[in-house]
């Protein structure tokens, strides 16, 4: 850059010079004279209010242009009366910053005169020695005036002087643009590595940012996609799957059982008819059935979900269907059988062997809508899953198609364990939930209270849907101690994030031990159920033959039976009928059923088709009332006690199959 600019600075001068020897005999040339401001000669402050002195001659000839400072505003052009443009094209100049722009702008800024001037380059050259050679006497003088901050030229009478002064400015110029520059080339360089820097430090931020991208992305991803399959070994390890069912005394117990019942309980059953009373005739394959587990609650809250995950249903052809909306319209048995299979619910009533004939009096249309399920399953060998219909509080009753509630109370009254499953947003309780309540009384040792999908909210959330389900069940079940609701969710897929993981898994295991607790004491359970009922069996023989005793003693020569007997049905307490059997026996007023139950029991029964309990004697077998007391008092009792030591020893764990043996060696 600033060889050209010299070279500029010298082939003006050389035309000045050549202009100058044309007129120099017309003429006096004029003397030019620079003139500096105080200070240093090319500072960065460049003063814009310096006064500049104007260049005259009587050939109107133009200064030669000096260099401008960098990067400070350039000095002024000269202001002549004939070039006003050339001021204002060094004007515009002064925002420019890039080295060959200024040059190239410079050029531009060339008068009319310059132009002609630079025609004529090849006779200035053959001057240009001797114009140096005039101006070699006036080099220190013009120095001095450079060093005393002298600006601009003040016109000389020869013009032969200028060309050499002007040629040593243009290399002194030179020189000290060099200096000036170096700074600022220093200072363009720092700026320049500050701005790598600062891309150096944008582009760790954006990897930065890359690197937290794909985290975020990766957690939405999970959110939206499907959860992983969670692990079902403890359900085994819990449920204890692996050890064998002692099968040989499970069998010789259940003998002793029936035989109880056939020879005590059944005879006092068929002479009373007990079966009208309560409408729950128990049959043998009642009684050697497994476990009964059955899920209530309203629709879609998660029953068929559950099963299929305590089974390992989930991606088999065997998996239950499920949905938001609500899917199951049937009643469901999941038992036990060689291969999966799926029964009619008529060929479930009419099969003996099983324990659902009794459904046979609820109608056809049940049983178009009672469906069996046998598949191969180690749990099933133990238990049997009933999965029923969901509770619909916007619907009446009558247009399910059959008694919804009687069908239910069937259930319940056969059912080991009750699963009354809720969720967070079906918590409301209607007419129908509230008759299945009524119809658990009595069995709220049995009813297990599940709060399904509980890691779809959070902790907050999950409080208060905890106690909002407290406030519903408050007046349903009239209990001393609040009633124990587990509180997980309960379906193959793995607890969303940020959940309370470890209470969910508690809360399972402890529900997992309860449906192993109801497998244990399967047998247990079967002789606390023959023992009540005929404990039930025995009540009703006994105010059966009071209301008949009272009849006999009421009934004179000119007495109406049907009158007298409506009398005593009507008003019980009239004839102590029930205070005179807990006078007389050790019946507890609790077990006692109620009074309206005789007046339908005798409106279907009359009274002239029983005996009394002395009848019911004989030499060779006994009394009946007696041997239902024995049995009561002594026999399943001391049953229940030889059951509880058997299942105080460990259960046999499943050997390991042996390894096959090793490959004969051949020599």
């Amino acid at each position: 850059m600033k060889s050209l600019l010299s070279v500029c600075c010298v082939l003006s001068l050389l035309a000045l010079s050549a202009a100058g020897s044309s007129v120099h005999n017309e003429e006096p040339l004029v003397h030019l004279q620079l003139q500096q401001p105080e200070g240093d000669l090319f500072s960065c402050g460049c003063d814009t209010t310096e006064e500049h002195s104007s260049q005259s001659s009587s050939n109107d000839t133009p200064a030669p242009e000096r260099a401008l400072c960098q990067p400070c505003t350039p000095p002024s052009a000269v202001d002549t009366e004939e070039e006003p443009a050339v001021a204002s094209e060094h004007e515009e100049e002064e925002g420019e910053a890039a080295p060959v722009e200024e040059d190239a702008s410079r050029e531009e800024v060339t008068s009319d005169g310059q132009e002609e001037e630079v025609a004529s380059e090849a006779a200035a050259e053959e001057e240009e020695e001797v114009a140096v050679e005039v101006a070699s006497s006036e080099v220190e003088e013009e120095e001095d005036n450079i060093e005393e901050g002298e600006e601009e030229v003040e016109p000389e009478p020869v013009v032969e002087d200028v060309t050499p002064e002007s040629v040593e400015e243009a290399v002194e110029e030179a020189s000290v643009d060099a200096v000036e520059e170096a700074p600022a080339v220093a200072e363009e360089v720092t700026v320049e590595e500050v701005t790598v820097e600062e891309v150096t430090v944008e582009e760790v931020t954006v990897e930065e940012v890359t690197a937290e991208k794909p985290a975020q992305l990766k957690t939405k991803g999970r959110k939206a996609s499907a959860r992983k399959l969670r692990d079902r070994s403890h359900i085994e390890d819990t449920l204890r799957l692996a050890t064998e069912d002692p099968s040989n005394e499970f069998s010789a117990d259940m003998k002793k059982l029936l035989s109880i019942y056939h020879n005590a309980i059944k005879p006092m059953e068929q002479a009373f008819k007990y079966n009208e009373l309560r409408q729950h005739e128990v049959t043998d394959s009642e009684i050697t059935s497994k476990p009964m587990v059955l899920f209530l609650g309203p629709w879609s809250v998660g029953k068929s979900s559950m099963i299929n995950y305590l089974l390992g249903l989930h991606g088999t052809p065997q998996e239950l269907y499920t949905g938001a909306e609500p899917t199951t319209s049937e009643y469901t048995v999941i038992m036990h059988g060689e291969k999966f299979r799926s029964v009619e619910g008529i060929v479930m009533a009419a099969d003996s062997s099983r324990s659902f004939s009794p459904l046979e009096k609820f109608g056809q249309g049940f049983l178009e809508r009672l469906v069996g399920i046998e598949m191969p399953h180690k749990l099933l060998e133990r238990v049997t899953f009933v999965d029923t219909p969901g509770v619909i509080e916007n619907r009446k009753q009558q247009e399910r198609g059959y008694p919804y509630n009687d069908v239910c109370q069937w259930f319940i009254d056969r059912a080991d364990l009750i699963f009354q499953v809720f969720d967070p947003t079906k918590l409301d309780v209607g007419a129908e939930l509230e008759m299945l309540f009524k119809q658990m009384k009595g069995r709220e040792s049995q009813i297990r209270l599940i709060l399904n999908k509980a890691d779809s909210l959070s902790t907050q959330n999950l409080m208060r849907v905890y106690g909002a389900l407290f406030w519903s069940m408050a007046p349903l079940m009239k209990v001393t101690e609040p009633p124990r609701v587990y509180v997980s969710s309960f379906w193959p897929q793995d607890y969303a994030a940020d959940t309370s993981r470890e209470l969910f898994m508690k809360e399972e295991t402890s529900l997992l031990e309860d449906l192993n607790q109801v497998i244990e004491n399967q047998m247990e359970n079967k002789i606390a159920f023959i023992r009540q009922h005929g404990i039930r069996v025995r009540i009703h023989a006994l105010l059966v033959d009071r209301y008949l005793q009272t009849f006999n003693d009421k009934l004179g020569w000119f007495s109406d039976p049907y009158e007298v007997f409506q009398d005593i049905v009507s008003d019980p307490d009239k004839y102590y009928i029930f205070k005179t059997i807990l006078a007389k026996t050790n019946v507890s007023k609790f077990d006692l059923p109620n009074k309206e139950a005789y007046q339908d029991f005798f409106g279907v029964n009359p009274v002239s088709g029983f005996k009394q309990l002395s009848s019911h004697c004989s030499w060779s077998g006994g009394c009946l009332l007696e041997k239902l007391e024995r049995a009561i008092s002594h026999e399943l009792p001391a049953l229940l006690s030889s059951v509880s030591k058997a299942a105080d020893k460990p259960a046999p764990v499943k050997a390991a199959p042996a390894p096959p043996p090793p490959p004969p060696r051949h020599l």
